[in-house]
């Protein structure tokens, strides 16, 4: 059987195909990777429970954008040999991302091959003219980046200064013969070498701003990865990264989640809600016991009625189709690192069996161990907001209890879905200096001309790269789509939309185990008034940190 997922073959890079919906929060992470903005601003978008870092290099001139950070961290972080077991990404597609990280490094690795060229033949020829200059812009970066405006201003005429003296000293040379022309050459073509790769870098900034733009108006922008379809049995290289995003699809598909106290299920969100049921299971008759039954039997009845949450008796909308899965959850630290997924014959594919799932739910109420629960999930506003109410239902002696918790993770941070700015500067008109107007600079200065190109012939191994200019360090555990997540509670019709999921969730599921109960012969009576206790409870408008106790 074939199953149109809504992307390419398989065997291909799987990009989105134009037209798709509920793609916003993957392509505002996927543009990140075409971004030319300081790596810095990645840090605007921590939050109190997960936390970017950025690693300071050796040398300022081959530090990275954030474009260059992001791509290169996410490509390592989730396809890279011998990775950690990764964060499914709910709300978004983390191969996506991932490919459009592909094509940004490609598009990067086209600019710096040619930049390597233009070094090569106007600089590495004329190192010690290559050198000067670097030293010179190396001084004048250090000193612009001061507070102090003054030592800024000195910068500018640093350079203008050294500039005087090479033309003094192409006029008045010390030396004639071979190396007077020699010394002439090591000072010019460095000069005309950053004419044509500020040429290249203007071309390659337009094509990646026109891709980061494209992403955000919806446009399903292609992401050109040609090296992870294999073209013969022989490509290992190709075949490798084939398989590896197909891991990573597989490993987005599992039922495997974690729990880390405070900071809620990864990949959901905090628990802002949780309503519980539990009272003793009495026989309805007294002169008969009650008709054994187990923990899954009424999960079983509770997952066939909230596939009827879509219906209603009036035509208003209502809610979409919501995705119904079993989970199963393992509890890990609040700071762990790392996690490890279920393993053994019970899984396959990052899958645990069903068998499996049932004998968790029967058997694993107390003490260590993994815990089951049954999943209601909505991915609403274009993948911005995820809304997950959880289920599970334990029997302890001869007390049944239900417990519903509600999680929301919310839309992704306005880092990734602001939109590319043309550079401009406010001038003084020539004949009205009381006025001023707005002029439009190069994509491209000069000190980001010179920043390319230095970096440029290290861009064969990204390791040096990085020890020279620092990195991206990704916070752990880490997911594409919680790690920059904001809380949903500040936009209004996302806060509504989690609230208002709770009440009719948690009257069916009430509902259907109750009906499970009288089927099976128990007294129903104290379930039922402690269901409409909670009925009231729920409409509560206060969404809480269910996760923090306050002991």
């Amino acid at each position: 059987m074939t199953v149109d997922s809504g992307y390419g073959d398989i065997f291909g890079p799987q990009v989105p195909r134009t037209g798709d919906e509920g793609q916003t929060a993957t392509f505002a992470l996927a543009s990140a990777a075409y971004r030319d903005t300081g790596v810095e601003q990645i840090l605007d978008a921590n939050s109190e429970w997960h936390q970017s870092a950025v690693k300071a290099g050796r040398i300022k001139l081959f530090r990275p954008n954030l474009g260059e950070a992001f791509s290169r961290a996410v490509v390592d972080r989730m396809i890279g040999p011998g990775r950690k077991p990764l964060i499914q990404s709910f709300g978004a597609e983390p191969q996506v991302v991932v490919e459009h990280c592909l094509a940004a490094n490609n598009i990067r690795k086209e600019r710096d091959n040619r930049l390597t060229v233009v070094m090569v033949l106007c600089g590495v020829l004329f190192l010690p003219g290559l050198l000067a200059w670097l030293l010179v812009f190396q001084l004048r970066t250090s000193m612009a980046r001061r507070e102090d405006r003054r030592v800024g201003a000195l910068a500018t005429v640093l350079l203008v200064a050294v500039g005087a003296l090479a033309v003094l000293f192409l006029v008045k040379m010390p030396f004639t013969g071979f190396w007077a022309w020699y010394a002439r050459a090591s000072l010019v073509l460095p000069v005309v070498g950053w004419y044509l790769a500020k040429q290249i870098c203007e071309r390659t900034a337009a094509d990646l701003r026109e891709r980061w733009d494209g992403l955000l108006a919806g446009s399903s922008v292609g992401a050109k990865v040609p090296e992870a379809v294999p073209s013969s049995p022989g490509e290992n290289a190709a075949e490798q990264l084939r398989q590896s995003l197909a891991k990573l699809s597989a490993e987005q598909r599992s039922n495997s989640v974690f729990y880390a106290g405070p900071k809620g299920i990864l990949g959901m969100g905090t628990r802002w809600g949780s309503w519980q049921l539990a009272e003793d299971l009495v026989a309805a008759d007294p002169t008969r016991e009650i008709h054994p039954f187990r923990s899954w039997d009424v999960i079983r009845s509770i997952h066939d009625q909230l596939k009827m949450l879509a219906r209603g008796p009036l035509n208003t909308g209502g809610f979409p189709t919501p995705s119904i899965r079993h989970w199963v959850v393992t509890p890990i630290g609040e700071n762990a690192k790392a996690v490890a997924r279920p393993g053994g014959t019970d899984v396959e594919a990052y899958q645990v069996k069903q068998h499996a799932i049932q004998d968790i739910c029967n058997k694993q109420q107390f003490g260590a161990g993994d815990r089951h629960y049954l999943g209601v999930q909505w991915t609403l506003w274009d993948g911005q907001l995820v809304i997950t109410m959880l289920i599970t239902v334990t029997v302890l002696h001869e007390t049944l209890r239900i417990e519903v918790t509600g999680h929301a993770l919310g839309p992704v941070h306005p880092l990734f879905t602001s939109k590319s700015e043309a550079p401009t500067r406010e001038v003084s008109k020539s004949l009205k200096p009381w006025e001023t107007r707005t002029i439009k600079l190069p994509l491209v200065n000069a000190d980001e001309v010179v920043r390319l190109a230095a970096r440029a012939p290290l861009g064969w191994y990204p390791p040096l790269l990085n020890w020279l200019g620092g990195s991206l360090v990704l916070p752990e555990p880490f997911g594409l789509r919680h790690a920059w997540a904001d809380k949903p509670w500040r936009h209004r019709f996302m806060a509504d939309d989690a609230l208002r999921a709770a009440t009719p969730v948690l009257r069916v599921v009430h509902a259907a185990a109750i009906k499970v109960l009288e089927e099976n012969g128990v007294n129903t009576e104290k379930f039922g008034a402690r269901s409409a206790f909670l009925s009231t409870a729920v409409q509560d408008p206060a969404p809480r940190k269910a996760d923090v106790y306050d002991a």
